[in-house]
């Protein structure tokens, strides 16, 4: 909310003073600043904790790409060893075997780090639903506080209702967010 929505609610406030009628409206739209407030926070964290998950999972995956060239490097090896000519052919067995069997353990650590970057991707998802919940929250409870206030200016409780429900929308798509899963 900005300095200028501000000082008009302020406005609207001293104006609903003076009518006892709208007092009901002004405490309503304080409710739902509240509620705009809180959504808004939510909605930021929920951004910020997508964008440190896809970070993890990009650094999960790059993880994944070094061993998979790792353990295509170690197999080369072990292959070119086989067929390259060596006075020492025990030695160069041997040596063979060995990148054989690195190329091996990062056959298996990959497969470890491919389930841990799915695992983060999933949660990206996951975020993402609930961020897009809170803002598509904090859509309907902005626009259920200026419906809300159009009674102010307006005089006329269709407004204030309708503000109601907007805002009781805007709540219900919150808490769906919430327990996104």
């Amino acid at each position: 909310m900005c300095a200028d929505e501000a000082a008009e609610l302020r406005e609207r406030a001293e104006k609903a003073r003076e009518d006892s009628s709208l007092a009901a409206v002004s405490l309503t739209m304080a409710v739902v600043a509240v509620c705009v407030a809180i959504v808004t926070l939510l909605g930021h964290r929920a951004h910020t904790e997508e964008v440190v998950k896809q970070a993890k999972a990009s650094d999960q995956w790059a993880f994944y790409q070094a061993k998979n060239i790792r353990q295509h490097e170690d197999e080369l090896f072990s292959d070119l060893t086989a067929v390259v000519a060596s006075k020492d052919a025990d030695g160069m067995g041997k040596f063979g075997q060995k990148y054989a069997q690195e190329a091996e353990r990062y056959k298996h650590d990959k497969g470890e780090i491919k389930d841990e970057a799915d695992k983060l991707d999933r949660e990206v998802v996951v975020e993402r639903r609930r961020a897009d919940r809170y803002d598509l929250a904090e859509v309907f409870l902005e626009v259920g506080l200026v419906v809300t206030s159009i009674t102010l200016l307006s005089g006329r409780r269709i407004f204030w209702h309708v503000g109601i429900v907007l805002t009781v929308v805007g709540v219900v798509v919150a808490v769906m967010g919430a327990i996104v899963h």
